[in-house]
């Protein structure tokens, strides 16, 4: 078994990986998404999200989720692929999958000191802010890099092979 498998955690082991990085003084940074079809835009994200602090938790849609925000035709990759693909990252420390429309459940179970999205959400948008920063934590905002789009990857496969 590949070792960043154990990357991928429940919930609940998540609240104690918190828990005990909270007692060591770590600052936990949290991000969510559905990331179907991993790329650069995504690694570089993640990349300045985890610089952000001690150890990033990205909670990944279930594929029941994907479909209820993007529509019948997504996920691309089933949410195990997504959540291995995001492990494998060296800037990933935890993955959790969430089967809800939204991450505020997780985010009040993990109480993150940062909570992180793209430049494309605006701070009163963003689910879970209020809750944050209620508990003593940042919002920020990581610039949206443009040129990658997943919606746009696949309509240039669609495109290429059809």
């Amino acid at each position: 078994m590949m070792s960043y498998l154990n990357k991928i955690c429940t919930l609940e082991e998540a609240e104690k990986n918190c828990d005990a990085l909270k007692n060591r003084e770590k600052r936990i940074v949290f991000t969510n998404g559905c990331f179907d079809i991993l790329h650069p835009g995504h690694a570089r994200y993640l990349s300045s999200a985890r610089a952000l602090g001690d150890y990033l938790i990205v909670a990944l849609n279930s594929d029941r989720s994907v479909q209820a925000i993007k529509g019948a035709k997504r996920p691309i990759f089933p949410e195990k692929m997504r959540a291995e693909l995001l492990a494998a990252l060296e800037c990933v420390d935890s993955v959790l999958i969430f089967d809800e429309d939204n991450p505020l459940r997780v985010i009040k179970s993990l109480l993150p000191h940062i909570l992180v999205k793209g430049g494309d959400w605006q701070e009163d948008r963003i689910i879970g802010a209020d809750v944050v920063k209620a508990g003593g934590g940042q919002v920020r905002s990581i610039p949206f890099v443009t040129g990658y789009s997943t919606t746009d990857i696949i309509d240039k496969i669609v495109r290429r092979y059809t």
